[in-house]
Protein backbone atom coordinates (compact mmCIF):
# COMPACT_ATOMS: atom_id res chain seq x y z
CA UNK A 1 0.00 0.00 0.00
CA UNK A 2 1.30 3.65 -0.99
CA UNK A 3 2.24 5.92 1.11
CA UNK A 4 0.16 8.91 1.62
CA UNK A 5 2.55 12.13 -0.19
CA UNK A 6 4.08 14.62 1.52
CA UNK A 7 1.27 16.94 0.53
CA UNK A 8 -1.98 14.92 1.84
CA UNK A 9 -0.02 14.82 5.35
CA UNK A 10 0.78 18.31 5.05
CA UNK A 11 -2.79 19.13 4.00
CA UNK A 12 -4.46 17.19 7.10
CA UNK A 13 -1.90 19.30 9.34
CA UNK A 14 -3.17 22.42 8.30
CA UNK A 15 -7.34 21.40 8.09
CA UNK A 16 -6.86 20.55 11.54
CA UNK A 17 -4.92 23.48 12.11
CA UNK A 18 -7.75 25.99 10.63
CA UNK A 19 -10.63 24.44 11.48
CA UNK A 20 -10.16 22.30 14.84
CA UNK A 21 -7.36 23.54 16.98
CA UNK A 22 -9.12 26.82 16.99
CA UNK A 23 -11.67 25.40 18.41
CA UNK A 24 -9.81 24.64 21.99
CA UNK A 25 -8.10 28.04 21.78
CA UNK A 26 -10.02 30.70 24.25
CA UNK A 27 -10.72 34.23 23.37
CA UNK A 28 -11.48 36.17 20.44
CA UNK A 29 -8.48 36.52 17.80
CA UNK A 30 -9.30 40.00 16.94
CA UNK A 31 -8.73 41.01 20.27
CA UNK A 32 -5.69 42.50 21.93
CA UNK A 33 -3.30 40.33 23.74
CA UNK A 34 -0.40 42.40 24.22
CA UNK A 35 1.57 45.57 23.55
CA UNK A 36 1.40 46.18 19.36
CA UNK A 37 4.53 44.89 17.47
CA UNK A 38 5.62 42.41 20.10
CA UNK A 39 8.00 40.01 19.18
CA UNK A 40 7.55 36.12 19.22
CA UNK A 41 8.71 34.68 22.84
CA UNK A 42 11.28 33.10 21.70
CA UNK A 43 13.12 35.79 20.42
CA UNK A 44 14.59 38.54 22.22
CA UNK A 45 15.41 37.14 25.68
CA UNK A 46 15.78 40.44 27.61
CA UNK A 47 12.54 41.77 26.60
CA UNK A 48 9.35 41.46 28.68
CA UNK A 49 6.80 39.07 27.98
CA UNK A 50 3.25 40.02 28.03
CA UNK A 51 1.60 38.30 31.54
CA UNK A 52 -2.33 37.83 32.25
CA UNK A 53 -2.89 36.59 35.88
CA UNK A 54 -6.35 36.73 38.15
CA UNK A 55 -5.65 38.03 41.88
CA UNK A 56 -7.27 35.26 43.89
CA UNK A 57 -8.66 36.51 47.86
CA UNK A 58 -6.12 35.55 50.80
CA UNK A 59 -2.31 35.97 49.47
CA UNK A 60 -3.06 37.31 46.15
CA UNK A 61 -0.61 36.84 43.28
CA UNK A 62 3.02 36.85 43.38
CA UNK A 63 4.57 37.00 39.93
CA UNK A 64 8.56 37.37 39.34
CA UNK A 65 10.02 40.53 37.39
CA UNK A 66 13.43 40.51 35.76
CA UNK A 67 13.22 43.11 33.06
CA UNK A 68 12.85 46.89 32.58
CA UNK A 69 9.38 48.29 33.46
CA UNK A 70 6.81 47.26 31.01
CA UNK A 71 4.58 50.37 28.79
CA UNK A 72 0.87 49.59 30.16
CA UNK A 73 -0.96 47.53 33.08
CA UNK A 74 -4.56 46.98 33.27
CA UNK A 75 -6.85 45.90 36.16
CA UNK A 76 -10.24 44.59 35.56
CA UNK A 77 -13.03 42.23 36.71
CA UNK A 78 -15.30 42.05 40.27
CA UNK A 79 -14.28 41.76 44.03
CA UNK A 80 -17.21 39.93 46.32
CA UNK A 81 -17.32 40.67 50.34
CA UNK A 82 -19.19 38.71 52.91
CA UNK A 83 -19.94 42.30 54.25
CA UNK A 84 -19.83 45.94 53.47
CA UNK A 85 -16.17 46.27 54.48
CA UNK A 86 -14.82 49.24 56.42
CA UNK A 87 -11.45 49.21 54.98
CA UNK A 88 -10.57 47.28 51.76
CA UNK A 89 -8.04 47.77 49.59
CA UNK A 90 -5.96 46.32 46.50
CA UNK A 91 -2.64 46.65 47.09
CA UNK A 92 0.99 46.12 44.84
CA UNK A 93 4.16 45.13 46.83
CA UNK A 94 7.08 46.32 44.60
CA UNK A 95 10.41 43.93 44.54
CA UNK A 96 12.02 46.65 47.17
CA UNK A 97 8.27 45.95 50.05
CA UNK A 98 6.81 49.29 49.32
CA UNK A 99 3.35 48.71 49.08
CA UNK A 100 1.16 51.09 46.62
CA UNK A 101 -2.64 50.92 46.61
CA UNK A 102 -3.67 50.10 42.96
CA UNK A 103 -7.38 51.39 43.95
CA UNK A 104 -9.70 51.72 47.38
CA UNK A 105 -12.65 49.19 48.02
CA UNK A 106 -13.87 50.32 51.09
CA UNK A 107 -17.79 50.67 51.43
CA UNK A 108 -18.45 47.98 48.57
CA UNK A 109 -20.00 44.66 49.17
CA UNK A 110 -19.20 44.48 45.16
CA UNK A 111 -16.88 46.28 44.03
CA UNK A 112 -15.92 46.62 39.96
CA UNK A 113 -12.58 47.51 38.84
CA UNK A 114 -11.71 49.13 35.58
CA UNK A 115 -7.95 50.70 35.61
CA UNK A 116 -5.63 51.13 32.73
CA UNK A 117 -2.52 52.74 33.44
CA UNK A 118 -2.85 55.09 30.89
CA UNK A 119 -5.62 56.99 32.29
CA UNK A 120 -3.70 60.00 34.13
CA UNK A 121 -6.05 59.82 37.39
CA UNK A 122 -4.71 56.50 37.69
CA UNK A 123 -1.31 57.42 37.15
CA UNK A 124 -1.64 60.38 39.49
CA UNK A 125 -2.86 58.47 42.13
CA UNK A 126 0.07 56.28 42.43
CA UNK A 127 2.28 59.30 41.85
CA UNK A 128 3.53 58.20 39.01
CA UNK A 129 4.29 60.90 36.22
CA UNK A 130 1.93 61.06 33.64
CA UNK A 131 4.54 61.97 30.97
CA UNK A 132 6.54 58.79 31.25
CA UNK A 133 5.63 56.01 28.89
CA UNK A 134 6.78 53.45 31.45
CA UNK A 135 5.78 52.29 34.75
CA UNK A 136 9.20 52.66 36.42
CA UNK A 137 7.56 53.70 39.64
CA UNK A 138 5.23 50.48 39.55
CA UNK A 139 7.76 48.15 38.90
CA UNK A 140 10.85 49.80 40.53
CA UNK A 141 13.47 47.27 40.15
CA UNK A 142 13.77 43.31 39.80
CA UNK A 143 12.29 40.70 42.11
CA UNK A 144 8.86 39.31 43.05
CA UNK A 145 5.79 41.22 42.84
CA UNK A 146 2.81 40.67 44.60
CA UNK A 147 -0.80 41.90 43.89
CA UNK A 148 -3.25 41.06 46.78
CA UNK A 149 -6.94 42.57 48.40
CA UNK A 150 -6.47 43.73 52.08
CA UNK A 151 -9.38 43.60 53.62
CA UNK A 152 -11.21 43.35 57.28
CA UNK A 153 -14.10 41.57 55.74
CA UNK A 154 -13.11 38.33 53.93
CA UNK A 155 -13.50 38.15 50.41
CA UNK A 156 -15.65 35.73 49.25
CA UNK A 157 -15.25 35.62 45.24
CA UNK A 158 -12.96 37.61 43.26
CA UNK A 159 -12.64 38.01 39.29
CA UNK A 160 -10.02 40.40 39.15
CA UNK A 161 -7.72 39.91 36.40
CA UNK A 162 -4.16 42.03 35.29
CA UNK A 163 -2.77 42.23 32.50
CA UNK A 164 0.65 43.27 31.76
CA UNK A 165 1.34 44.01 27.86
CA UNK A 166 5.33 43.52 27.53
CA UNK A 167 7.34 43.37 24.11
CA UNK A 168 7.64 39.40 23.79
CA UNK A 169 3.63 37.18 23.34
CA UNK A 170 3.71 33.91 21.71
CA UNK A 171 4.77 31.77 18.58
CA UNK A 172 4.66 34.56 16.00
CA UNK A 173 3.98 38.07 18.46
CA UNK A 174 1.38 40.50 17.84
CA UNK A 175 0.52 42.88 15.03
CA UNK A 176 0.27 46.60 14.84
CA UNK A 177 -3.17 46.32 17.20
CA UNK A 178 -1.61 43.88 19.79
CA UNK A 179 -3.53 41.13 18.29
CA UNK A 180 -2.07 37.38 18.67
CA UNK A 181 -0.83 36.86 15.07
CA UNK A 182 -0.67 32.69 15.50
CA UNK A 183 -4.79 33.30 16.34
CA UNK A 184 -4.22 35.32 12.76
CA UNK A 185 -2.43 32.78 10.87
CA UNK A 186 -4.84 29.99 12.55
CA UNK A 187 -7.98 32.02 10.88
CA UNK A 188 -6.06 32.65 7.58
CA UNK A 189 -6.00 29.15 7.49
CA UNK A 190 -9.70 28.40 7.24
CA UNK A 191 -10.56 31.09 4.95
CA UNK A 192 -8.06 30.52 2.42
CA UNK A 193 -9.01 26.89 2.11
CA UNK A 194 -12.64 27.80 1.71
CA UNK A 195 -12.08 30.43 -0.99
CA UNK A 196 -9.75 27.94 -2.63
CA UNK A 197 -11.95 25.32 -2.87
CA UNK A 198 -14.98 27.14 -2.88
CA UNK A 199 -14.39 29.52 -6.20
CA UNK A 200 -12.68 26.23 -7.96
CA UNK A 201 -15.86 24.17 -7.39
CA UNK A 202 -17.52 27.00 -9.04
CA UNK A 203 -15.51 27.52 -11.94
CA UNK A 204 -15.53 23.92 -12.04
CA UNK A 205 -18.81 23.31 -12.64
CA UNK A 206 -19.29 26.32 -15.36
CA UNK A 207 -16.15 24.64 -16.94
CA UNK A 208 -17.49 21.38 -16.80
CA UNK A 209 -21.03 22.63 -18.35
CA UNK A 210 -19.20 24.62 -21.07
CA UNK A 211 -17.19 22.42 -21.98
CA UNK A 212 -19.11 19.16 -22.07
CA UNK A 213 -21.94 21.31 -24.10
CA UNK A 214 -19.70 22.59 -26.92
CA UNK A 215 -17.86 19.35 -27.25
CA UNK A 216 -20.39 17.10 -27.75
CA UNK A 217 -22.90 19.26 -29.42
CA UNK A 218 -20.53 20.81 -31.91
CA UNK A 219 -21.61 23.91 -34.10
CA UNK A 220 -22.77 27.52 -33.41
CA UNK A 221 -22.65 26.57 -29.91
CA UNK A 222 -19.15 25.34 -30.12
CA UNK A 223 -18.51 27.96 -31.68
CA UNK A 224 -19.84 30.71 -29.64
CA UNK A 225 -18.75 29.30 -26.49
CA UNK A 226 -15.30 28.69 -27.40
CA UNK A 227 -14.91 32.41 -28.11
CA UNK A 228 -16.61 33.76 -24.77
CA UNK A 229 -13.72 31.55 -23.78
CA UNK A 230 -10.55 33.22 -26.14
CA UNK A 231 -12.09 36.77 -25.12
CA UNK A 232 -12.24 35.95 -21.23
CA UNK A 233 -8.49 34.41 -21.43
CA UNK A 234 -7.46 37.41 -23.20
CA UNK A 235 -8.68 39.95 -20.51
CA UNK A 236 -6.33 40.66 -17.20
CA UNK A 237 -7.63 39.04 -14.80
CA UNK A 238 -6.43 41.06 -11.95
CA UNK A 239 -8.09 44.33 -13.03
CA UNK A 240 -11.55 42.96 -13.87
CA UNK A 241 -11.08 41.26 -10.17
CA UNK A 242 -10.46 44.63 -8.82
CA UNK A 243 -12.87 46.24 -10.99
CA UNK A 244 -15.83 43.93 -9.70
CA UNK A 245 -14.44 43.78 -5.93
CA UNK A 246 -15.26 47.16 -5.95
CA UNK A 247 -18.99 46.91 -7.63
CA UNK A 248 -20.02 43.89 -5.91
CA UNK A 249 -19.09 44.55 -2.54
CA UNK A 250 -15.92 43.07 -0.40
CA UNK A 251 -17.19 40.08 1.12
CA UNK A 252 -16.15 36.49 1.17
CA UNK A 253 -18.55 34.99 -0.90
CA UNK A 254 -18.87 37.63 -3.32
CA UNK A 255 -15.19 37.30 -3.77
CA UNK A 256 -15.43 33.23 -4.47
CA UNK A 257 -17.85 34.46 -7.00
CA UNK A 258 -15.89 36.36 -8.67
CA UNK A 259 -13.02 33.93 -8.69
CA UNK A 260 -14.78 31.47 -9.34
CA UNK A 261 -16.57 33.06 -12.66
CA UNK A 262 -13.35 34.38 -14.09
CA UNK A 263 -11.45 31.08 -13.39
CA UNK A 264 -13.56 28.42 -15.62
CA UNK A 265 -11.91 29.07 -18.74
CA UNK A 266 -8.71 26.54 -18.82
CA UNK A 267 -11.37 23.86 -17.44
CA UNK A 268 -13.83 24.41 -20.11
CA UNK A 269 -11.29 23.16 -22.65
CA UNK A 270 -9.84 20.74 -21.21
CA UNK A 271 -13.41 19.38 -20.75
CA UNK A 272 -14.11 20.51 -24.27
CA UNK A 273 -10.59 18.38 -25.75
CA UNK A 274 -11.75 15.09 -24.37
CA UNK A 275 -15.16 15.44 -25.09
CA UNK A 276 -14.56 15.77 -28.79
CA UNK A 277 -12.91 12.28 -28.83
CA UNK A 278 -15.70 10.97 -26.76
CA UNK A 279 -18.33 11.93 -28.63
CA UNK A 280 -17.05 9.84 -31.41
CA UNK A 281 -17.03 6.82 -29.66
CA UNK A 282 -18.59 3.75 -30.65
CA UNK A 283 -20.54 3.27 -27.67
CA UNK A 284 -22.23 6.97 -27.85
CA UNK A 285 -22.69 6.37 -31.36
CA UNK A 286 -24.76 3.01 -30.29
CA UNK A 287 -26.70 5.29 -27.37
CA UNK A 288 -27.75 7.74 -30.15
CA UNK A 289 -29.18 5.47 -32.53
CA UNK A 290 -31.37 3.25 -29.72
CA UNK A 291 -32.13 7.68 -28.78
CA UNK A 292 -30.65 8.38 -25.70
CA UNK A 293 -30.88 11.76 -24.24
CA UNK A 294 -28.26 14.24 -24.55
CA UNK A 295 -28.62 14.67 -21.01
CA UNK A 296 -28.16 11.13 -20.01
CA UNK A 297 -25.32 10.42 -22.48
CA UNK A 298 -23.34 13.26 -20.72
CA UNK A 299 -24.26 12.74 -16.89
CA UNK A 300 -23.74 8.72 -17.66
CA UNK A 301 -20.62 8.85 -19.56
CA UNK A 302 -19.01 12.26 -20.00
CA UNK A 303 -18.80 13.32 -16.96
CA UNK A 304 -17.01 9.96 -15.78
CA UNK A 305 -14.68 10.01 -18.95
CA UNK A 306 -13.66 13.53 -17.82
CA UNK A 307 -13.57 13.01 -14.10
CA UNK A 308 -9.98 12.02 -13.11
CA UNK A 309 -8.38 15.09 -15.24
CA UNK A 310 -11.31 17.14 -13.94
CA UNK A 311 -10.05 16.21 -10.86
CA UNK A 312 -6.19 17.39 -11.43
CA UNK A 313 -7.57 20.48 -13.00
CA UNK A 314 -9.56 21.55 -9.70
CA UNK A 315 -6.59 20.45 -7.79
CA UNK A 316 -3.98 23.01 -9.98
CA UNK A 317 -6.65 25.83 -10.10
CA UNK A 318 -7.20 25.89 -6.19
CA UNK A 319 -3.32 27.80 -5.99
CA UNK A 320 -4.19 30.49 -8.64
CA UNK A 321 -7.36 31.35 -6.70
CA UNK A 322 -5.30 31.19 -3.72
CA UNK A 323 -2.92 33.62 -5.12
CA UNK A 324 -5.72 35.84 -6.51
CA UNK A 325 -7.58 35.77 -3.10
CA UNK A 326 -4.18 37.10 -1.55
CA UNK A 327 -3.15 39.42 -4.09
CA UNK A 328 -6.65 41.00 -4.11
CA UNK A 329 -6.98 41.24 -0.27
CA UNK A 330 -3.13 42.82 -0.26
CA UNK A 331 -4.82 45.74 -1.79
CA UNK A 332 -7.21 46.28 0.16
CA UNK A 333 -10.28 44.98 -2.12
CA UNK A 334 -11.42 42.43 0.88
CA UNK A 335 -13.49 42.41 3.46
CA UNK A 336 -11.90 44.01 6.64
CA UNK A 337 -13.68 41.96 8.52
CA UNK A 338 -12.39 38.64 7.44
CA UNK A 339 -8.93 37.56 8.22
CA UNK A 340 -7.00 36.02 5.76
CA UNK A 341 -3.32 35.92 4.52
CA UNK A 342 -3.21 38.47 2.27
CA UNK A 343 -5.27 40.92 4.38
CA UNK A 344 -2.69 40.05 7.13
CA UNK A 345 0.28 40.94 4.53
CA UNK A 346 -1.90 44.32 3.75
CA UNK A 347 -2.32 45.81 6.91
CA UNK A 348 1.49 44.61 7.99
CA UNK A 349 2.45 46.72 5.27
CA UNK A 350 0.01 49.59 5.84
CA UNK A 351 1.67 50.07 9.03
CA UNK A 352 5.14 49.93 8.18
CA UNK A 353 6.30 46.53 8.84
CA UNK A 354 8.15 46.29 6.04
CA UNK A 355 10.19 49.37 7.19
CA UNK A 356 10.45 48.29 10.84
CA UNK A 357 11.71 45.10 10.45
CA UNK A 358 8.71 43.55 11.59
CA UNK A 359 9.54 40.27 10.17
CA UNK A 360 7.04 37.98 12.32
CA UNK A 361 4.11 39.71 10.51
CA UNK A 362 5.61 38.86 7.20
CA UNK A 363 7.09 35.72 7.08
CA UNK A 364 3.58 33.38 8.86
CA UNK A 365 1.08 34.46 6.17
CA UNK A 366 3.76 34.85 3.21
CA UNK A 367 4.91 31.05 3.54
CA UNK A 368 1.46 29.90 4.12
CA UNK A 369 -0.06 31.08 1.14
CA UNK A 370 3.54 29.47 -0.82
CA UNK A 371 2.77 26.29 1.14
CA UNK A 372 -0.48 26.05 0.68
CA UNK A 373 0.12 26.62 -3.20
CA UNK A 374 2.69 23.85 -3.30
CA UNK A 375 0.46 21.29 -1.86
CA UNK A 376 -2.39 21.29 -3.46
CA UNK A 377 0.44 21.51 -7.04
CA UNK A 378 1.92 18.23 -5.67
CA UNK A 379 -1.76 16.78 -4.99
CA UNK A 380 -3.13 17.96 -8.39
CA UNK A 381 0.37 16.09 -10.22
CA UNK A 382 -0.73 13.13 -7.76
CA UNK A 383 -4.16 13.46 -9.33
CA UNK A 384 -2.73 13.36 -12.93
CA UNK A 385 -0.30 11.02 -12.24
CA UNK A 386 -3.62 8.76 -11.33
CA UNK A 387 -5.47 9.31 -14.12
CA UNK A 388 -2.71 8.76 -16.97
CA UNK A 389 -0.48 6.21 -15.52
CA UNK A 390 2.19 6.97 -18.54
CA UNK A 391 2.93 10.22 -16.28
CA UNK A 392 4.68 8.42 -13.32
CA UNK A 393 7.85 8.37 -12.77
CA UNK A 394 10.11 9.71 -10.13
CA UNK A 395 9.26 11.96 -7.71
CA UNK A 396 7.12 12.26 -4.30
CA UNK A 397 5.85 8.97 -3.25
Amino acid sequence: MRRFRWSAWTLLILLFSGFVLPLFLAGDPREPVASPFARPAWVGRNQAPALAFSVPPGEGKAFAWSWDAPRGLSVSGEVEFAGVPGSARLTWEKPSGEILVLADLSGQETATLDLDARDMAFRAALGLSPFDESLEGLFGGRGTIRVRIDSDVPVEKSSLSVRIPGDRWGLFGTDQRGRDVFRLFLAGIRVSLLVGVMAVLVSTVIGLSAGLLGGYVGGVVDALLMRAVDVLLSIPLLPILMVLAALWGKGLWQLVLILGLFSWMGTARTVRSMTLSFREAPYVEALRAIGAPTFYILARHGVPTVLPLLLANIALGVPGVILSEAALAYLGLSDPRVISWGRMLHEAQSFGAFTTGAWWLLLPPGLGIALLCFVFMDLGRALEEWADPRLKGGGGA
